[in-house]
């Protein structure tokens, strides 16, 4: 990709539609609008223009938006034009654009590229964007436009600021040690610095409510054969996911579905039923099971109703949920959440109960959170040198260069420093037009 050419794409929605948005960005935009509406309009200010042809030949009539550089998303000259959003019109200015010297269709995520690269956009911001396109419940939305708009990066280049403060003061010690007015002992300040940046890591690292938030919380259904966990399943996704038959050990591996609870991303697990198995089989997808179960959000327990026994609970803040409520002949939940996959009966005040919980594990705080595991691994390498840097005794060369090492880990999340063998794989996935 050169940043010679002046790119373009249709970056509304496809045709037909009621209005169609093209994107242009790059050196020549001017003349591309010079060409098509006869002039360039003034920055800012939506005017109506006839669309022609380089040969003159009328295309349609819509608006014109222009950005001038540098005050754009890209840092470059960047227009809009917004035409009739039927096929014939969308191609035909397309093609008009295409004809131009030094024009040429975008590629994807080639304008955001763009905005990183003239650093009207840092990575963390990228990466946020994307996520805002991609979102698909409302805490997912609000979370990528946080991200998006700049918090999570002004955190990083905070920490970033304060370790390039550490490391002034250790060199100060370093290399002028035999001026007067350098005290001996000004490292003392850096490590301060480097301790109290350890801590706000660590707890940063320690806050997944954004990875949940991002990727989907998870809710595993688990509990002895034949208790209606598939058809439980299948009840709350309204559609047949999984087999259900009166045989013990049907559901043998994990089955998932996707759910918006709420606002909230949610993957509901169903699994085999646990109960002393002969079958290797049915053995492994039980050891799946509790595996799955240990590594969860959230585990509902679903015991038969009918059944006057009740068995432990697997984990403390498991949901009890009592099945086949409508077979129970007037036996009561017994403080459990009663339900009946069958009849629907006491499903809404599951989920109810289930999205509370949810919503409890991704309350907001007052520092924006950790969204992508790229994140976490920088900052557990960042964490690793840090605590090297903070061993006392050793030589304070090497602890100096532990203090770069882990600000250049910083630097690499927001894209300060040496992220060129990442760009490829996070631009890849943005829609053509963005």
């Amino acid at each position: 990709m050169s940043g010679s050419d002046t790119i373009f794409a249709l970056s509304s929605g496809p045709p037909p539609a009621g209005i169609a948005v093209i994107r242009l960005s790059g050196p020549r935009v001017r003349f591309g609008l010079e060409t098509l509406v006869e002039s360039v309009p003034e920055p800012r200010t939506a005017t109506l223009r006839k669309f022609n042809a380089a040969d003159g030949t009328p295309i349609d009539r819509g608006i014109v938006l222009f950005f001038a550089a540098p005050a754009s998303f890209t840092g470059e000259d960047v227009a809009e034009l917004h035409v009739h959003g039927g096929r014939a019109v969308v191609a035909a200015v397309l093609a008009a654009l295409g004809a131009l010297p030094g024009f040429r269709p975008a590629e994807p995520g080639e304008f955001t590229r763009r905005a990183f690269g003239n650093e009207r956009l840092d990575l963390t911001q990228v990466e946020g964007l994307a996520d805002l396109i991609a979102a698909e419940t409302e805490a997912q939305r609000r979370q990528a436009l946080a991200q998006a708009d700049g918090a999570l990066g002004a955190l990083y280049e905070g920490w970033r600021e304060k370790l390039v403060r550490a490391r002034a003061l250790i060199e100060a010690e370093l290399d002028f040690a035999d001026e007067e007015d350098i005290p001996g002992s000004v490292s003392v300040q850096a490590w301060d610095i480097v301790a109290g940046l350890e801590q706000e890591i660590v707890n940063h690292l320690a806050d997944r409510r954004g990875e949940r938030v991002r990727d989907g919380f998870e809710v595993v259904i688990l509990g002895p054969p034949n208790v209606g966990k598939s058809s439980l399943l299948n009840a709350i996704a309204r559609r047949d996911v999984a087999i259900v038959t009166p045989e013990a050990g049907t559901t043998r591996d994990l089955i998932e579905v996707r759910l918006d609870l709420d606002g909230y991303a949610v993957t509901l697990v169903d699994t085999a039923g646990l109960r002393d198995a002969t079958s290797g089989v049915e053995r492994e997808g039980i050891r799946r099971a509790e595996e799955r179960a240990g590594s969860a959000d959230l585990v509902l327990w679903v015991e038969d109703a009918r059944d006057a026994a009740r068995a432990e609970l697997p984990l403390s803040d498991a949901i009890r949920v009592r099945n086949k409520m409508d077979l129970a002949e007037g036996r009561g939940a017994d403080g459990a959440i009663g339900v009946s996959a069958r009849t629907g009966e006491g499903l809404a005040a599951l989920l109810a109960l289930v999205a509370e919980r949810i919503a409890a594990l991704s309350a907001p705080g007052e520092s924006p959170v950790l969204t992508r595991a790229r994140h976490r691994t920088a900052l557990e390498g960042c964490l690793k040198s840090l605590r090297a840097a903070d061993i006392a005794g050793r030589p304070l060369e090497l602890r100096a260069e532990d203090l770069r090492h882990a600000g250049d880990l910083l630097g690499r999340i927001t894209g300060r420093i040496d992220v060129e063998d990442m760009l490829d794989v996070i631009f890849r996935d943005f829609c053509i037009g963005k």
